[in-house]
């Protein structure tokens, strides 16, 4: 008997490996920038080139992974990000240019990262477990979990051996790729749809329900990242607080609701509505916006940094649960091209938040203001596609 439950702490593991991919090395940004003279306009390119790999994986993903086949394709995820992490700590100061150390690590594990993202969720759901859509919920909790304890445990560590020790700490996140390497290549893993029977990109992008689909990925990633990447921005210029304590007050209690939101769901999903869920926190996103723009009142515009955390919670992996069960031959194409609409939302959103709140004369609310248009298509998505499940029943 297939043991599905290895397959499953696989999966875990795999999204906290993202986790710690997507959130280490913004600890780093001005450690880089004063070690290794690194202009403030180069290290901003990090995040770009993470984010922009992950996209260009994500299309690969789309036209390879199932002739590749899965478990050569996740397992290489995990040796890349390890690669890519152990890079970190040595390729700066082994090249003349340490920028170009840190982008060649920072792209080698985005591709562990972008394959993770695409082919995580469709092993879990070809696995045979109950209640397929608490499953994808409980599933993408972890890269919550994985945010929070990377940010938590990176403060802690440099709070106890400095800065300065950063390399040290890099190597040690390398281990978590690394013991999921083993845990993926021994895991039963199952696909989807047999090979070759999959869905073709084209036939997704001639079915209206999937561009709903597309688009609410594309908002969600907008709103979830809009948000998250500026929340210790906010808690630093809107109440003043240190680097440190903004850090945690902004992006990690962002996560911490986010993940709150997700468990919730994953716990207790086979008695909820989806859909309803999901509309709810779609009204409560825009509210959260609306207050992280208007309030006058500091402290209330950071509590809606942080309830965000918990509204968008439910969209990434409720859109993905919703299209596998319309597209049940969508296969790895669907969902990597979903991956790839989440990513260009997280990509393109806090760079306009960012271009506004500067041209704003760096006034963060009018740049969050600017931002609620994505959680209003957001909400305008959601309803449209519960008139067609509605339509369908």
């Amino acid at each position: 008997m297939p043991n599905y439950q290895k397959t499953k702490r696989a999966c875990y593991l795999g999204f906290i490996t993202q986790a710690i991919a997507a959130n280490f090395a913004p600890l780093l940004f001005l450690k880089f920038h004063t070690d290794y003279h690194i202009s403030l306009g180069n290290i901003a390119l990090i995040s770009t080139c993470f984010f922009f790999t992950q996209l260009l994986i994500d299309l690969f993903c789309a036209r390879f992974v199932d002739k590749i086949g899965y478990r050569v394709c996740i397992v290489t995820s995990e040796i890349s990000s390890a690669l890519g992490l152990v890079g970190l700590a040595f390729l700066p100061e082994l090249l003349p240019d340490p920028f170009m150390g840190i982008i060649i690590s920072v792209i080698v594990y985005a591709v562990g990262s972008g394959l993770i993202e695409v082919l995580c969720s469709p092993i879990m759901e070809a696995c045979p477990f109950e209640n397929k859509e608490a499953t994808m919920s409980l599933l993408h909790s972890f890269y919550c979990w994985g945010s929070v304890g990377t940010i938590a445990v990176s403060t802690l560590f440099f709070a106890v051996f400095g800065m300065d020790s950063w390399k040290w700490l890099a190597v040690l996140w390398a281990i978590v790729p690394t013991i999921n390497v083993y845990n993926f290549a021994t895991c039963p893993i199952k696909h989807l749809v047999d090979e070759g029977k999959g869905m073709k990109i084209g036939e997704l992008f001639r079915k209206p329900v999937f561009w709903i689909a597309v688009c609410l990925m594309v908002c969600s990633g907008a709103s979830e990242l809009s948000m998250s990447q500026w929340a210790s921005a906010y808690a630093e210029a809107a109440l003043g607080l240190s680097k440190t304590i903004g850090d945690l007050a902004g992006p990690c209690m962002f996560a911490i609701t986010m993940g709150i939101s997700r468990v919730i769901f994953g716990k207790y999903g086979d008695k909820m509505d989806l859909m309803k869920f999901m509309a709810g926190s779609g009204i409560l996103c825009v509210f959260c916006y609306l207050l992280a723009s208007l309030s006058s009142n500091s402290a209330a515009g950071l509590i809606g940094c942080i309830v965000c955390g918990f509204s968008v919670g439910i969209m990434w992996p409720g859109t993905i649960s919703i299209s596998s069960k319309k597209f049940p031959a969508g296969g790895t194409a669907m969902f990597a091209l979903l991956a790839m609409a989440g990513d260009l939302g997280g990509s393109i959103g806090p760079g306009i938040v960012g271009r506004v709140t500067q041209n704003a004369g760096d006034n963060i609310r009018i740049g969050m203001g600017v931002g609620l248009i994505f959680p209003v298509v957001l909400l305008i998505m959601v309803f449209l596609l519960g008139k067609v499940k509605a339509e369908e029943k």
